[in-house]
């Protein structure tokens, strides 16, 4: 069975851009390496296109895994949602008890995380342990170094 994703609006109209991007130009430069390996001769000795051939396969393969999370991707509606509770597209400020660090989360799809833009999966470690918690809690998280605990200081939107 299939894994529904939830999207922002943006994070799923990036991913059909990227489709399209890779079965537009991917598949022309594929075709194009293709067409050059092969004139370069004898088939059964020419790793350039035995090379061509597997990135050709890749590709095909990452348009098909791409065409899958789409097909099973939708966008979150937010109308109806309760951001009282971290849920997916809440923003989280949090508070490190152990260094008393401050930070501040969107909680995003794992194909829209990006750290650097202070975006995280809900399928992360953090992620999965924020899900549910409303102002006030502590959440102890077990992330690869050991065990965390946030206090959560806001959720909103």
């Amino acid at each position: 069975m299939a894994t529904i994703n939830y999207y922002t609006a943006e994070g799923l109209q990036k991913l059909k851009d990227e489709l399209q991007e890779l079965k537009v130009r991917g598949r022309a430069k594929a075709a194009e390496d293709l067409r050059e390996a092969r004139d370069k001769g004898d088939l059964s000795e020419n790793a350039e296109y035995d090379a061509a051939k597997d990135a050709q396969g890749l590709l095909e393969l990452k348009i098909s895994k791409l065409e899958e999370v789409l097909g099973n991707a939708r966008v979150v509606d937010e109308t109806n949602m309760d951001f009282s509770k971290v849920l997916i597209l809440s923003k989280v400020k949090l508070k490190n008890l152990k260094n008393n660090m401050v930070l501040d989360y969107l909680l995003v799809a794992e194909e829209e995380a990006d750290l650097a833009a202070g975006k995280i999966s809900v399928k992360s470690p953090i992620g999965k342990g924020l899900l549910g918690k409303e102002a006030g809690d502590v959440a102890e998280i077990t992330v690869p170094a050991g065990k965390l605990q946030f206090e959560i200081l806001e959720v909103g939107r």
